[in-house]
């Protein structure tokens, strides 16, 4: 089983999201459990501060060390030690595989202008962005790493099969275009090779409409 450490400043954040689909349904199976760490019991003044003036000045507050490293060697970390960066190399499909095959992985949430240097550089792991753009704080970024990651956890999804042929799983492709009912709507049809039985045919324009895809997607990227 999993064990998913959270820490943050703001735990309710992650009550709702993790009671709902894919991460609820993992931890029903048994193949997760969640566990939501306050920053703020790891402070030790009367207004459980977690953040101070940066030294040498400058604009917004810096999140304080000493909590940090509290909380994760109170947990006894093990495993991946994440903090959601601006900085971080951007997460991928790759990394959510690797998490899913640890016993714990625990996500340290910043907040305010920036985290003391030391937590990345002695305490985390590694630093893990969502792309290139600012949030609030971490807490958005690590749900999404944890959604990516239970979703392939035991029990999580009633078909694995269809996690197989997402987007990224093998390397930077991504999936073909998918389609339902009606066969028409509004004057768009469906590809006729959808609707022909014809397994090697739909098993081949799929793989055309990945590849077409994901080059197209690497020349926008260039």
């Amino acid at each position: 089983m999993l064990r998913v450490s959270i820490v943050t400043i703001f735990p309710e954040f992650f009550a709702a999201p993790l009671g709902l689909s894919i991460p609820a349904r993992a931890a029903a199976a048994g193949s997760v459990s969640y566990q939501v760490i306050d920053l703020r019991d790891f402070t030790h003044d009367r207004h459980r501060t977690v953040d101070d003036y940066p030294f040498g000045g400058g604009a917004g507050m810096v999140m304080k060390p000493e909590p940090f490293f509290e909380a994760v060697e109170s947990i006894g970390a093990s495993g991946p030690v994440v903090l959601v960066s601006a900085r971080g190399r951007p997460f991928s499909q790759s990394d959510a595989v690797r998490f899913a095959n640890e016993e714990h992985l625990t996500i340290l949430c910043g907040h305010y202008k920036d985290v003391d240097q030391r937590v990345a550089d002695h305490l985390a792991t590694e630093e893990l962005s969502l792309g290139e753009f600012v949030l609030s704080g971490g807490e958005t970024a690590a749900l999404a790493i944890i959604d990516a990651t239970a979703r392939l956890l035991p029990g999580a999804m009633s078909d694995l099969e269809s996690a197989r042929t997402d987007s990224f799983w093998n390397g930077s492709e991504l999936s073909a275009p998918s389609y339902t009912r009606p066969a028409e709507y509004r004057g768009q049809r469906v590809p006729e090779v959808l609707m022909s039985g014809d397994h090697r045919k739909i098993a081949e324009w799929r793989a055309a409409e990945a590849e077409r895809l994901s080059r197209a997607r690497k020349q926008r990227t260039l």
